[in-house]
């Protein structure tokens, strides 16, 4: 990895050309540099803590006087617990991952001697620009490695220190590996963005990680592939039939379990027949984890009845706009789905409302019935959908995908937490013996095609 104030397309070649050269390693030379990675990083763990905490230290202040955001600063403290040991092991689990290059998908025999392979490859040339989060400088320098695409990275101004020192323990660690010292390049000036959004002919894929302005600036900056999502506003339905024990358990875990994260649910929809079983199991276990309610008027009636009135001060009433916003805290919009709607009409209410307001990001739905759910998970439009699971699983650590540079909520080339598949598109290969295509025609004497699959 290297410190660059160069030009954006002295960069972007950069990148490029050691993207040619990191495609060509093997699946070894790409585990060795990763080996090498964790080893260094584990080595300077107090240095990199040190920077992190200064960083932390600065944000505080700006987070005091009202200039960054509370789920920004807590997306960049690096010293929560298991944060750091997890960005360590995220490396050595997409290490020990099969290698996403050279797969051979489909394979045809065209003709005697013509045989025509789709063989994974890596994309080339990522652009990675994030906010907070000092881990995903680890996270995307290991998949960028072990996917064999080159990454050049631009990180915000509240984690410069930070960014710095795990970039210099990164560049040390592969300058003695067979990956290209520039095959991870780290931009500091922010002035240079705007530059390297106009660089479509050498960098292959941008991948936005922050705020939902940022996202939106990125896309409507670029011709750029985008790859990502603006915002993660993942609903729950609760159905009437739900055990109130699973409920409580996947509900508060959506909720505080990492409030400021993208798969942090944001929306409660619950069926009216609910409001009195389950819906006040769930509203006590959450107002005691300091979640506030924003309620629409049935849902708050039958909290105020059921609950005591210690418990409903944190119940407030729900504007319209609650039902689109990303809180990333404590705060949690209730919304009442009518029971004048059968079970099965209802369910659909509920997969309306979240195809409208959702972010398509990861939706779930908490009932005992299996007709109930496979309609939901049918139905709802998102990259996620969970039953009876918490919005938390989509992850892709979680999902057994090793870390990820990020949630996709696109519908072209990956969808969901991004890891290494991600970040690999293929090619078709033949291999022939001096064949042409105008031997092949319907006509006399023409030669006649195969198509017969093979084995891979």
């Amino acid at each position: 990895m290297s410190l660059t104030d160069s030009s954006a397309a002295d960069i972007a070649k950069t990148a490029s050309f050691a993207s040619r050269h990191l495609a060509t390693l093997s699946n070894a030379a790409r585990n060795d540099a990763l080996t090498a990675l964790h080893r260094a990083l584990l080595d300077s763990r107090d240095s990199i803590l040190a920077a992190n905490a200064r960083d932390v230290e600065t944000a505080s202040r700006a987070a005091e006087n009202g200039n960054l955001n509370q789920s920004v600063l807590k997306r960049l403290d690096l010293s929560r617990p298991g944060k750091y040991a997890d960005m360590l092991q995220g490396i050595l689990n997409v290490r020990d991952l099969d290698d996403p290059v050279g797969k051979v998908t489909l394979k045809t025999l065209l003709d005697d001697g013509l045989v025509l392979e789709r063989v994974s490859c890596p994309i080339g040339v990522l652009l990675i620009i994030f906010e907070a989060r000092p881990e995903v400088i680890a996270n995307i320098a290991a998949l960028s490695i072990k996917s064999g695409n080159a990454a050049i990275l631009k990180g915000g101004k509240e984690s410069t220190e930070t960014f710095v020192a795990i970039s210099e323990v990164i560049s040390a660690a592969i300058s003695n590996t067979q990956v290209p010292r520039s095959s991870i390049q780290l931009v500091k000036t922010r002035d240079v963005i705007s530059s390297l959004l106009a660089q479509d002919s050498l960098i292959d894929l941008v991948i936005p990680r922050g705020s939902n302005d940022l996202v939106r600036y990125v896309k409507d900056n670029t011709k750029i592939p985008v790859l990502g999502h603006a915002d993660g506003l993942c609903s729950a339905y609760l159905h009437f039939d739900a055990n109130p024990d699973v409920a409580v358990k996947v509900i508060v875990d959506s909720k505080t379990d990492y409030p400021a994260a993208c798969n942090a649910l944001e929306t409660l929809l619950v069926h009216e027949d609910a409001l009195k079983t389950a819906l006040p199991h769930v509203a006590k276990a959450l107002l005691s984890r300091g979640v506030s309610l924003r309620c629409d008027m049935p849902s708050r009636a039958a909290l105020v009845e059921s609950l005591p009135a210690s418990q409903t001060d944190l119940l407030l009433n729900a504007t319209d706009s609650d039902y689109d916003t990303e809180f990333l805290d404590l705060t949690l919009a209730v919304k009442t789905i009518p029971s004048t709607h059968s079970p099965d009409s209802a369910v659909e209410v509920a997969i309306e409302h979240i195809n409208i307001h959702s972010s398509k990001h990861t939706d779930i739905v908490i009932t005992g019935s299996k007709e109930i759910a496979e309609r939901f998970m049918k139905g709802v439009d998102s990259a996620g959908v969970f039953w009876n699971a918490s919005t938390r699983f989509a992850d892709g650590m979680r999902y057994g995908f090793g870390t990820e540079v990020g949630i996709s909520t696109n519908k072209i080339h990956t969808r969901g937490p991004v890891g290494l598949d991600g970040l690999t598109i293929y090619k078709y290969l033949i291999r022939g013996d001096g064949h042409g295509a105008s031997d092949y025609s319907e006509g006399e004497g023409g030669k006649k095609w195969k198509h017969e699959k093979l084995s891979l």
